[in-house]
């Protein structure tokens, strides 16, 4: 742009005629896309609404399933008396297999109501550990693998869940399945790798395998130097006649 050019330009600008040929010809374009303007406007306006809306929707489903939850873990924490207990506070049952099927029953509604939430999920783990007091073993492992599939497997409560896993399989008698779900522990869960080898050990032993048993026990004290379950794991090897 020449000097001339510019300075021109300079003086257009401090001129009142330019700017207001320039607003007429906004609001010229205003008039004419009126039409346009308002459909604009109102598509904004529901596509706000609608976010709002969808927040607030899954903010009131998520509490709605925390609430669900609160009521589960509150059955789960109550006391067991088969009398009133003056002054209680939260629910109480006459026996733990009363507690530990309300408590199945509530994770139920909640996982249906809610089946996606991160509160069905805990549900579902806690549902698990439930179904293992009663000794329903099938009920226990499924809900527990339906814990572990759903989530992180570093979660952690995934360790706890893979005990009560083996736990249950033993307690169906079968101990294959349980020496399996305690290997599996060992390998994804080091913290938890010394209770994993004492429990591989007694089971090996029931298996009539005191070898494998008594090798496990063996390398522990070195295997686990600051493990507080030494003493355990000795008293385990002793059991089975001492290193050999």
């Amino acid at each position: 742009m020449s000097k001339n050019a510019a300075e021109m330009t300079r003086k257009e600008m401090k001129g009142p005629d330019a700017f207001q040929a320039a607003a007429g010809q906004a609001a010229t374009w205003v008039s004419g896309h009126q039409k346009q303007l308002v459909v604009l406007v109102v598509v904004a306006l529901v596509l706000f609404a609608a976010a709002v809306g969808i927040s607030s929707l899954l903010d009131a489903r998520r509490a709605a399933a925390g609430g669900m939850l609160y009521l589960v873990l509150d059955d789960a924490d109550a006391q067991i008396s088969s009398v009133p207990l003056p002054g209680a506070v939260g629910p109480t049952f006459p026996t733990v297999e009363a507690q530990q099927r309300s408590v199945v029953a509530r994770a139920g509604e909640l996982r249906k109501a809610y089946p996606s939430s991160e509160s069905a999920r805990t549900a579902t783990f806690v549902s698990g550990n439930a179904q293992l007091r009663l000794g329903a073993w099938d009920a226990a492992i499924a809900d527990l693998e339906a814990f572990l599939a759903s989530g992180d497997p570093k979660d952690g409560l995934a360790p706890v869940a893979r005990q009560g896993i083996a736990q249950a399989r033993e307690g169906k008698g079968d101990v294959a399945g349980a020496l399996a779900a305690w290997e599996k522990l060992q390998a994804e869960a080091p913290a938890y790798a010394d209770r994993a080898v004492l429990e591989r050990a007694r089971l090996l032993a029931r298996q009539g395998k005191a070898d494998e048993a008594r090798k496990l026990l063996q390398a522990f004290p070195q295997d686990f130097k600051e493990s507080q379950l030494r003493p355990e794991a000795e008293q385990q090897l002793q059991r089975l006649g001492g290193a050999k």
